[in-house]
């Protein structure tokens, strides 16, 4: 497969991945900010600090405005990183790609581009949130399921699948990051109700809740939610589940190539180094520096797979 063409799969599922995440982040956002009384612009804050977005805002914005952001982060043209530009990205990789994807993909891409246009024309208003965010997350559910049930195993669906969980990976630790940035207004909050309301949060709004209370009937804690979001291979968007996946895919481009891949060795290592951490280790040295550490290898890993595969030729 030509470089351009697995760039291109690659950056689709990137761009919906990082879409949906930004809904999500939306959405946690929007939770948070029932459970405080005060100090509610912090939320939104610490949620375009996550996605490295604060400055560009503070460049136009006064202030953090629940729906100035939430505006910012879908549909303001301020923001090229905004959702609805996310969507019509995917959208156009989708189309430079069309021989290589099944005519199902396209069809559930551009439906998810029709949806996302038609929804974001104007400013949504708070009643509408909750449906806005539901809408795009099982539009792009719908995609992934147009992948998995009509693509061949092929160099193109590898490629759709590293850049999906390389962006995942991406956005869960921004997400966890939100959460311990600058959520809780003091340290002496730190396992008060308030903390625990906000890691149960945190679990509604990745689709972990059900999961985790299977797990681990009784009440959520820090420790428990840290180990299932973080360490626990069965969740599908734990950081360590998405490195087993990459780390699959990865191989199965080395084996298409023929060829030591330098990029299959580094997620191998990110991968193997989970089975060392606890969850405990995790938050007693600092779970905001584990997560920034986290953030720069797999950005680093996202620059070695489009080197090695030459995607930019």
């Amino acid at each position: 497969m030509l470089g351009k063409t697995a760039s291109g799969i690659f950056w689709l599922f990137r761009y919906l991945e990082r879409a949906e995440n930004i809904a999500r982040l939306i959405e946690t956002g929007h939770r948070f900010t029932l459970t405080r009384n005060s100090g509610r612009q912090d939320e939104w804050r610490s949620i375009l600090s996550a996605l490295g977005m604060d400055a560009a805002y503070r460049a136009t914005h006064a202030d953090y405005n629940a729906a100035q952001v939430v505006d910012y982060l879908l549909r303001d043209k301020n923001n090229p990183g905004n959702l609805r530009n996310l969507i019509d990205h995917a959208r156009q990789n989708a189309r430079t790609t069309r021989t290589a994807i099944t005519r199902e993909l396209w069809e559930a891409v551009n439906e998810c581009w029709i949806c996302g246009n038609g929804g974001l024309k104007r400013q949504v208003r708070e009643a509408e949130l909750p449906a806005t965010i539901d809408l795009s997350e099982r539009q792009t559910a719908q995609v992934r399921g147009a992948l998995e049930n009509t693509m061949l195993r092929n160099d193109g669906y590898n490629s759709s699948r590293v850049g999906n969980f390389i962006e995942r990976a991406d956005s869960m630790a921004r997400l966890l990051d939100v959460k311990y940035y600058v959520l809780l207004p003091s340290v002496s909050f730190v396992g008060s109700s308030l903390d625990n309301i906000q890691w149960e949060t945190i679990l509604r709004s990745t689709s972990a809740y059900s999961a985790y209370r299977w797990l681990y009937p009784g009440r959520a804690s820090a420790l428990g939610i840290a180990d299932f979001l973080i360490l626990d291979r069965r969740f599908p968007r734990s950081l360590a589940f998405c490195y087993c996946k990459l780390t699959d895919n990865l191989r199965n481009l080395a084996m298409s190539y023929g060829v030591q891949s330098s990029s299959l060795t580094e997620a191998e290592r990110i991968y193997s180094s989970f089975a060392s951490l606890t969850a405990a280790s995790i938050l007693e040295d600092g779970l905001h520096e584990f997560l920034i550490e986290f953030l720069r290898v797999n950005r680093n890993l996202a620059a070695m797979v489009e080197q090695e595969y030459r995607f930019n030729s």
